[in-house]
């Protein structure tokens, strides 16, 4: 197990250089001065000029890419353009909102989806196989941002159960920052929660069919004990891979959702910054996204290898 997870930890790492270096170069090559956006059309060169040099935009690319780096191995994710304060601060600061709305978001998926996706394979081709494979298909094809603005409409405006949005911050006590949080996560679960009940029920079909489940079930198993000793676990592989890339993108995909119900995460922040050619946030932001996405697919493969301990063995 240990020289398994050492060699993922090297793929990594790799992984993380070459993500870095693709970042820095696609935010280099988009047109555009931020010194001379954050200025505007009537700024003057020397004014410009000044400006770039304090932003450190006069430096060559190869100093800016070192001095991006190096900082974010320290911890120092460097200053924003447009706010004029230390990035590593934005970015906690909205990572509080997004980072529990995705967890929360990826919590419901899989209560919904495991236990949906279980009862459609024991019983399929039967009405609740038929009804249940509807209902996912519908929620695959429901945008969330619609069914968000519906539940705003019923819950919060005609109800009056949920605030419309915003983010109360974490200090007006948890059940009040989780409670603002429950329409965007209800909003984020539902078309995850619909593709990965699918996949579950497809991966345990599957396996329900191998040899080894007929083995077991002809020495005297019931159906019950086969699912549940056998084939369960040997279904989770794929299921892993999709929670894993659920995660990732419920942490950086949820800007839509963060706008509806206008909530101060990550997803507005590259959002704003796009627009305000803040770089250096987008740059760091990504590049953090993008190392959670990696770090997310190392812990599932070590998950595979804790499944399916075949894996550590061709490691």
């Amino acid at each position: 197990m240990l020289r398994y997870s050492l060699k993922r930890l090297g793929s990594l790492l790799i992984s993380l250089i070459v993500a870095s270096l693709v970042i820095f170069a696609c935010i280099e090559v988009v047109p555009g001065d931020p010194a001379s956006f954050m200025l505007g059309i009537n700024a003057q060169p020397d004014t410009i000029a000044a400006l770039r040099d304090e932003l450190g935009l006069n430096a060559s690319i190869y100093e800016r890419y070192v001095s991006w780096i190096s900082g974010m191995l320290t911890g120092d994710l460097g200053t924003s353009y447009t706010y004029r304060s230390p990035v590593t601060e934005i970015v906690a600061e909205r990572l509080v909102i997004s980072l529990p709305l995705a967890i929360y978001a990826l919590t419901l998926t899989v209560l919904v989806a495991f236990p949906v996706g279980v009862l459609a394979a024991t019983r399929q081709g039967s009405k609740t196989d038929i009804s249940v494979m509807g209902a996912t298909q519908l929620g695959v094809a429901i945008p969330n941002f619609w069914f968000a603005m519906l539940m705003v409409l019923v819950f919060a405006i005609n109800l009056r159960w949920f605030s419309a949005g915003g983010f109360p911050g974490w200090d007006a006590g948890f059940f009040a920052a989780l409670k603002a949080l429950t329409l965007p996560a209800i909003a984020l679960a539902l078309p995850q929660a619909s593709i990965l009940a699918r996949v579950m029920r497809s991966s345990l079909l599957d396996t329900l069919s191998e040899d080894y489940i007929r083995t077991a079930r002809a020495k005297g198993l019931s159906k019950r004990q086969a699912l549940w000793r056998h084939a369960l676990r040997n279904a989770l592989i794929p299921v892993l891979t999709i929670i894993g890339l659920q995660f990732s993108f419920l942490l950086a995909g949820a800007i839509i959702i963060e706008n509806v119900f206008f909530l101060p995460g990550l997803g507005r922040l590259v959002f704003q910054a796009i627009s305000q050619r803040d770089l250096i946030v987008v740059e760091s932001v990504v590049m953090l996204l993008v190392f959670a996405v990696i770090v997310v697919n190392f812990l599932v493969d070590l998950a595979y290898a804790w499944v399916d301990p075949r894996l550590r063995s061709h490691a």
